[in-house]
């Protein structure tokens, strides 16, 4: 099997719910955002299921609290404390399941919406309205006082490049044991995510991923140089 990569979004949050964009501000999860995220681990985490903690290898995570506690609630059972754990005792420790070190990083943020960090669709839509611009599309205009979609495209490639040359290209080279790799973060760089790894431009886009979805990437032929999405497969159960 060609090595995958699993796009994670995080829970629900109050922005998320009413449709408010939310890049830099930090907030938590709802009460029902929590249990969602329970229930997805639950029916999709486990060696029997769609993502093996057995078989990843590395785990990115975005900087923000809504993403690292939807990593958590997961419950992957990682050998090593979750970064932003370690300085507090858990009280039900997780069994191991997995070897896959967990690393906080910016590549991953959501996009930086600038002056409509906080605004609905609808409410950006209306304000362009009355400044006489042109309707607002977020992967050909990127957002005023944040950043472009060229800034996105620059980071996330950079990102794609280190994960197959770090972790998909050695299964290519015989090594077909472990190499998937998952990533936790935010619903438009997820998306731009996507369309990057199939080596799309973002104004091609025209993925949803809802709060709390899962997304997998991976390879036809098993070759690194087809990627493609999964749309949908059968879970393996290993002999």
């Amino acid at each position: 099997m060609a090595p995958r990569c699993f796009i994670v979004r995080h829970g629900e949050t109050e922005w998320s719910l009413n449709g408010r964009h939310t890049g830099i501000s930090d907030l938590p999860l709802t009460e029902n955002g929590e249990k969602r995220i329970k229930a997805t681990g639950k029916a999709l985490v486990g060696n029997d299921r769609l993502i093996a903690p057995k078989k990843l290898v590395h785990v990115y995570v975005s900087p923000r609290t809504r993403a690292q506690r939807t990593l958590e609630l997961l419950e992957l059972g990682c050998r090593e404390r979750l970064p932003w754990t370690e300085n507090r005792k858990s009280e039900n420790e997780e069994p191991i399941r997995t070897e896959a070190k967990v690393e906080i990083t910016e590549a991953v943020r959501e996009w930086d919406y600038g002056d409509y960090e906080g605004l609905t669709s609808k409410q950006i839509r209306e304000m362009r309205i009355e400044r006489g611009e042109q309707p607002w599309d977020i992967w050909r205009d990127g957002c005023p006082g944040g950043e472009s979609p060229e800034d996105v495209v620059r980071r996330l490639d950079a990102l794609i490049a280190d994960i197959r040359k770090k972790y998909h290209g050695p299964c290519f080279d015989g090594n077909d044991g472990q190499g998937d790799v998952l990533i936790v973060a935010h619903g438009h760089i997820l998306r731009a995510f996507a369309m990057r790894w199939t080596g799309k431009p973002l104004t091609e886009t025209s993925l949803i991923l809802e709060a709390g979805g899962v997304g997998t990437l991976s390879y036809e032929h098993h070759n690194i140089e087809e990627p493609a999405i999964i749309l949908g497969g059968g879970f393996v159960v290993d002999n």
